[in-house]
């Protein structure tokens, strides 16, 4: 019964011990260096994707809290208001389109 038990164990261990060098063998295999390159180009991609997210999230707060239009991307900047918008950026001349009068 003790030897049973013993044959029993080393079978487990090296079942074991075959199956943990397969999987390592395969992480370093082309083709799993390849999966785990495809799972971080993805996570990356998600980071990416969050992180303008919330940015424009972030955006629209801070427009409706100073009290300005949101952007609209189908009307951007001419080059002169881009310009002057650079040069003097503090002034309500440079942003005609962006502010509007606020009833409260």
């Amino acid at each position: 019964m003790r030897r049973l038990f013993w044959v029993a164990v080393g079978a487990a261990a090296g079942v074991y011990a075959v199956r943990k060098v397969q999987k390592t063998l395969h992480a370093y295999s082309p083709g799993g260096l390849a999966e785990r390159a495809t799972g971080v180009g993805a996570s990356w991609q998600a980071f990416t994707d969050e992180v303008r997210r919330n940015a424009a999230e972030r955006e629209a707060q801070l427009r409706e809290a100073l009290g300005m239009e949101p952007a609209d991307p189908a009307a951007p900047l001419s080059p002169a208001e881009a310009a002057d918008l650079t040069e003097h950026p503090a002034s309500s001349a440079a942003r005609p389109r962006t502010t509007r009068s606020r009833s409260t």
